[in-house]
């Protein structure tokens, strides 16, 4: 079973677990729900490569409803196969991922975002919560063997292509994000991610796999995770191929106290009423004037749209007429969803502009 760390007094003290068992196929639980429940907490797995000498690094469902990292994982360690070099697997949010109905929740309430625990951060700071503490025992674990490279695997909510996310976009995260994807998006952002906390040890990356839930992104991290651990050279540092890329992100988040739902025009009691249809506007270059959503009467100025330096452009970004919110300017919105709770706890979407092709 998963050897568990010592606890303070009922569960106070939360650490990571190492995996403790073999790794033949038969010892990995048949389904992601039996292996889950044999994690039971943050869990640190390491799988012995044909070359002892190098390590590479990979961290999933550091939110509890984002399984297609889980998914990929699981099935590579099913079919047994012996990786080029040692692996290290952090599985993050087991406890989130496991409460009722299962996959259901970002994170837990009253708990910290898992994946804004791993940098200071107007989020983070002052706290000392055990999700923090296990944030630093794996940046410990990490710094004390640095890997090749580190892949963190997400989902989104809403319809979004598969893309990577750099903090840094030199040619090894490149590199990185193709296998996965041919779009990349830089951010300046600091949100305290485990990418901001590493991206000046070694090459780390996001990739969004795409719509928790769909086949298609469970595949698509399978099949760029296989890409990693298979290949005896990474040629990180080689001509990375074109790759599509949007910068400057800005977060869009609705302000604090304005009533937020998702319809099909404006309603009366709602502060804030986004389109429906909003996510089908992803990754596309959306023009001045369209219409995202529709804004109640009497409300105030609905949004905050906070980039670098903490400044908020949402009134450069965005126009209300009328009662329709429109864009002020042509951008490229990110992550844009039409699920409620994720657009209240984290954002309504990124706002980012193309920049020409890297390669």
């Amino acid at each position: 079973m998963v050897e568990k760390e010592p606890r303070e007094e009922q569960g106070r003290e939360l650490r990571i677990r190492r995996w403790g068992k073999d790794l033949s196929a038969s010892s990995i639980g048949p389904d992601v729900a039996t292996f889950l429940s044999e994690l039971a907490g943050p869990t640190w797995i390491e799988v012995p490569g044909r070359d002892r000498s190098r390590l590479r690094a990979f961290s999933t469902l550091l939110h509890g409803n984002e399984p297609s990292g889980l998914t990929a994982l699981h099935r590579w360690l099913r079919m047994g196969a012996v990786p080029a070099v040692d692996l290290g697997l952090f599985v993050g949010a087991v406890e989130t991922a496991l409460a009722p109905p299962g996959f259901a929740h970002r994170f837990l309430p009253g708990r910290p975002d898992f994946n804004r625990v791993w940098r200071p951060s107007v989020e983070t700071s002052g706290r000392d919560e055990r999700e923090v503490r296990v944030a630093r025992q794996l940046l410990d674990l990490l710094r004390s063997r640095p890997p090749e490279c580190l892949v963190d695997l997400h989902n989104n909510t809403g319809q979004n292509p598969p893309y990577g996310v750099t903090f840094r976009i030199g040619v090894p995260e490149r590199n990185l994000v193709a296998r996965y994807a041919h779009r990349i998006i830089h951010t300046p952002i600091e949100l305290g991610t485990i990418v901001e906390a590493t991206c000046n040890d070694f090459p780390a990356v996001t990739i969004e796999c795409g719509r928790s839930g769909d086949p298609q992104a469970d595949a698509l991290a399978l099949v760029g995770t296989q890409r990693i651990i298979d290949a005896d050279d990474l040629a990180l540092d080689a001509t990375p191929p074109l790759l599509e890329v949007v910068v400057d992100p800005v977060r869009v988040r609705v302000r604090p106290g304005i009533p937020l739902a998702f319809g099909d025009g404006p309603e009366d009691g709602e502060g804030l009423v986004m389109s429906r249809q909003v996510d089908d506007h992803n990754f596309e270059l959306v023009p001045k004037g369209t219409c995202i959503g529709w804004v109640a009467a009497g409300t105030d100025w609905p949004v905050e749209a906070i980039g670098a330096g903490g400044i908020d452009r949402s009134f450069e970004l965005f126009a209300v007429r009328g009662r329709r919110l429109e864009t002020r300017r042509e951008m490229i919105p990110v992550m844009m969803t039409t699920h409620r709770e994720n657009a209240l706890s984290d954002c309504l979407f990124y706002a980012a502009w193309p920049e020409r092709q890297l390669g």
